[in-house]
């Protein structure tokens, strides 16, 4: 049964209910948030919970008790009486063994709990399709210290009973590219389900080597951390890098030159394009931020896409294009689209278009130039395609965000197969992107054409098997209808003003006042499976880390 920490205490003030007691220790025994507890309970059962808060109490009436009895406060001399005092913790019932969930006894034994007891407790015991999502820590920095894998069923982060992950958190200190990298590496390694990555390098050249180690010298100790939760200590396999093309620097990276050169030697990186005839389609991408309460941008993309004869017809490049552009701000053939509107229209495609070759011709196929179109086609089970916009203007960013969202929408429709090109398409494309909130913030214009498509795959992406990995510095300025959706949520370190919001106001406070001091590696996850949210930890990345 093991030592008895505490005994359960409801008073008149604060009682136990079917959902939560109190019971009280030895104020120098000591216990964390997070941590599991167990109670006697009736007919011989066991109730579980999880600790939210410590209180320490003496038997002094008032804090002028505590002055008075201190000399009137002279802060030299030893207290002459000892004052009796204890903690009292506060626990919230996650579990017990025989269904029995009415309020604990008075005067109830309190236990630690054993680490079979712990996985019984929080619904770790028999998790079907385990995924490993990192390391659980109870009773840290004690004697009495457990320290235990944690697995997730795989079906709740991917389908079929749940989908999408967020992942939130300060940047720098939550780790959050880290982390949903370490998810990935995992799923590759546990799932027994086809799934490809599509992951978007957005900062620097942070995720441009993926396939090479980790050249810290702490590597072996990271190796041993992945071969714990049952992963290998490798970097990524199968792993293709595309960056835009660039006439002058070959492809716009911050890869320095030497390393691009051996990307292509090595042929596990392209440089790609947009040409006018293949992808006039995606323009809207370019128009995510423009306001156009009028919807004239939207008529004037119509236009263009149904290849209109009378204005459009014919043009086979982006050069012809502009030149139809600038001669419709003199003069619009369409009495429904004023001369004005043409100018909005044209400022934004010259600004983004006009001098930058990754709008360009045909690719040279034998020369490592591609469309990502025609290669997101060739997609297949345990790939990893990284593609590289960290350099991109924002509009363009999204332009190329956008872009692939919709290719593979496409592709699970299968609209792509009377072509007779695609074979075997994974059941599960997951993409991955930082900073989320540029793409699906609540601010972003309801007629934002890159927000229909996050919505679209928020919400039906499951059934189709996309799945969205998204992680931004602040939960609550997320769109409602993409943060709803998604079935799992890993909370990094973040800040005060931050844990104040809506989406964190069932968490107790002693949890809300932990996320702010969140060390890196740590996270608190939260997923239908699991009966309480879970602080874990995680391995430092298996992959180089660049350290400019």
């Amino acid at each position: 049964m093991g030592k008895i920490i505490g005994r359960v205490a409801a008073t008149e003030k604060y009682p136990a209910t079917m959902d939560k007691f109190y019971f009280w220790t030895n104020s120098d025994f000591r216990l964390n948030a997070f941590d599991v507890v167990k109670i006697q309970h009736l007919e011989g059962s066991f109730s579980f919970g999880t600790v939210e808060n410590i209180f320490h109490i003496t038997d002094a009436k008032s804090f002028l008790t505590n002055y008075i009895s201190n000399d009137f406060g002279d802060t030299e001399i030893e207290p002459p009486t000892l004052r009796i005092g204890m903690n009292y913790v506060e626990v919230a019932i996650c579990y017990n063994d025989k269904n029995i969930y009415t309020p604990a006894n008075n005067d109830a034994a309190v236990y630690l709990a054993t680490p079979e007891e712990i996985k019984q407790a929080l619904g770790l015991d028999k998790i079907q399709h385990p995924l490993p999502c990192g390391f659980l820590k109870m009773y840290a920095d004690t004697p009495n210290e457990i320290f235990l894998p944690v697995n997730l069923n795989s079906q709740f982060l991917l389908g079929s009973e749940g989908a999408h992950l967020n992942i939130s958190g300060i940047s720098g200190l939550a780790a959050k590219t880290s982390y949903a990298m370490f998810l990935i590496k995992s799923i590759l390694e546990s799932c027994t389900e086809s799934v490809a990555f599509i992951i978007f390098n957005v900062k620097s050249k942070d995720l441009m080597a993926i396939h090479k180690p980790n050249d810290d010298e702490n590597f072996s100790e990271i190796a041993t951390d992945y071969k714990e939760l049952k992963l290998s200590g490798t970097p990524f396999k199968n792993v293709r890098y595309y960056a835009p093309f660039n006439e002058s620097k070959d492809v716009t990276t911050y890869l320095p030159e030497s390393t691009v050169k051996e990307y292509l030697r090595e042929k596990i990186l392209k440089k790609f394009k947009y040409t006018y005839e293949d992808d006039r389609e995606s323009l809207e991408m370019l128009f995510a931020d423009i306001d156009d309460t009028t919807q004239t941008m939207d008529s004037i993309i119509s236009k263009i896409i149904d290849n209109d004869d009378k204005d459009f017809g014919g043009i086979k490049t982006w050069s012809e294009f502009l030149e139809k552009v600038r001669d419709l701000t003199l003069k619009s053939s369409d009495k429904s689209i004023s001369v004005l509107s043409w100018r909005k229209f044209s400022r934004v495609v010259n600004k983004e278009i006009k001098n930058d070759k990754m709008f360009s011709s045909r690719p040279k196929y034998n020369q490592a130039e591609c469309r990502l179109e025609e290669e997101l086609q060739k997609i297949s089970a345990g790939s990893v395609s990284v593609i590289d916009i960290a350099k991109l203007s924002t509009n363009k960013q999204a332009f190329v965000f956008g872009d692939v969202l919709k290719t593979i929408y496409k592709l699970k429709l299968g609209e792509y197969d009377a072509a007779g090109k695609v074979l075997n398409v994974p059941s599960k494309i997951v993409i991955f992107v930082d900073e989320l909130n540029k793409y699906a913030s609540k601010d972003v214009s309801k007629n934002s054409p890159i927000l229909r498509q996050i919505l679209d795959v928020a919400e039906r992406g499951r059934s189709l098997g996309i799945i969205l990995f998204g992680a931004e510095q602040f939960l609550s300025n997320i769109h409602p209808r993409v943060s709803g959706n998604c079935a799992t949520f890993a909370f990094g370190r973040t800040n005060v003003i931050e844990t104040t919001t809506r989406d964190y106001s069932a968490f107790p406070s002693t949890y809300r006042n932990i996320l702010t001091r969140l060390e890196q590696g740590e996270y608190v996850i939260q997923n239908p499976i699991f009966r309480s949210l879970l602080k874990i930890y995680f391995p430092k990345p298996i992959y180089q880390q660049f350290k400019d």
